[in-house]
């Protein structure tokens, strides 16, 4: 199941990286890890697991918006894994 070990790491990653964002002041970097598709059955981008619309509003949302985004990430990749209702 190389799709849900795949999955896992980058839930891993992704928590992990939402706790390092929240406690970031200004700016708070983007989730882009330049594998940059978008997945037609869920919405999420393959590699940073936002969706278009936060993607295109990145450069113009606020600190806080941003680090709500970050904070969802976790629970997308949880749920592409299989192991949680979809966010």
């Amino acid at each position: 199941m190389p799709e849900a070990r795949a999955a896992a790491t980058l839930a891993a990653l992704a928590a992990e990286l939402a706790a390092q964002a929240a406690r970031l002041e200004t700016p708070v970097p983007s989730p882009c890890r330049n594998v940059c598709r978008m997945d037609a059955a869920s919405g999420y981008c393959e590699g940073c697991l936002r969706t278009i619309e936060e993607i295109a509003g990145w450069s113009s949302a606020s600190d806080e918006d941003k680090r709500r985004i970050w904070a969802q990430l976790p629970r997308r990749a949880a749920w592409l894994a299989g192991e949680e209702t979809p966010p």
